[in-house]
């Protein structure tokens, strides 16, 4: 009898020795995480839509919705004449990363906007906000209007480099960087860098000489706005919105 409990004994032994090298390590873990991810600011949970409204508006409602930790738009078969449904920040930035990941339904258009300002003279985000395209290239008619119009542009500026976009119904992460401390500004599709472009300056300037904004006096005029997400009358999602202040 003395054997089994002897072995019994080192098991436990054993046993208690190991369990706080596993809270060691979980530790260790929980506060790499912190360490890692201080600059970045989540602006959107999946839980609520703290931190955004309505374009010129108040507080988001219908008919956005929250689903599977996604902002989704609902867009109504009719509304009030002059509605939108855009949605902007409260708050406003300069320089920044911004990432998310969106989802368009099949025929669907949207848009990312940043130097968004809100004026009742500015009926709408585009008047004042650049835009990163988000459509189904597939379906959707501007997508013939020229390349500068596809999924990833910056609209009617900057054409994508390469296609890398998923199909409608699935999530493409986009990552946009405007930094006017470097004149310097890209978007990245899906981990590839497929757009870049001045912020600022002659070059900036010749962009929108060459767009369809060359007359709207107050377009990207703005280095500092809020950052928006465009109400094109389609199905759109967004989740995973973050943003890091350079």
């Amino acid at each position: 009898m003395k054997k089994p409990i002897l072995l019994a004994v080192m098991a436990l032994t054993f046993a208690c020795k190991e369990k706080p090298k596993e809270n060691t390590e979980a530790t260790e873990e929980e506060v790499a995480e912190v360490v890692e991810t201080p600059e970045w600011t989540v602006l959107f949970d999946g839980s609520s839509f703290d931190g955004w409204h309505f374009y010129n508006d108040g507080a988001v409602t219908e008919p956005w919705k929250i689903e599977d930790g996604a902002m989704v738009l609902y867009p109504p078969e009719s509304r009030p004449e002059g509605a939108n449904y855009n949605l902007v920040t409260d708050k406003e930035f300069t320089d920044f990363v911004l990432t998310l990941e969106w989802k368009i339904a099949e025929g669907g258009n949207s848009g990312i906007f940043w130097g968004v300002v809100e004026d009742e003279k500015y009926g709408e985000p585009y008047l004042t906000g650049p835009e990163v395209q988000v459509l189904d290239d597939e379906r959707h008619p501007d997508a013939k209007n020229g390349t500068d119009r596809l999924a990833g542009s910056l609209y009617d500026m900057v054409s994508p480099s390469e296609k890398v976009v998923k199909p409608a119904g699935e999530w493409n992460a986009v990552e946009i960087m405007v930094n006017h401390k470097t004149n310097e500004g890209y978007v990245k599709l899906n981990g590839t860098k497929i757009v870049e472009f001045p912020v600022e300056g002659e070059g900036w300037d010749q962009l929108v000489a060459n767009s369809k904004f060359a007359d709207w006096e107050a377009f990207g005029a703005f280095k500092t706005g809020k950052i928006g997400l465009q109400d094109h009358g389609n199905m759109v999602s967004f989740r995973d919105i973050k943003i890091k202040e350079l």
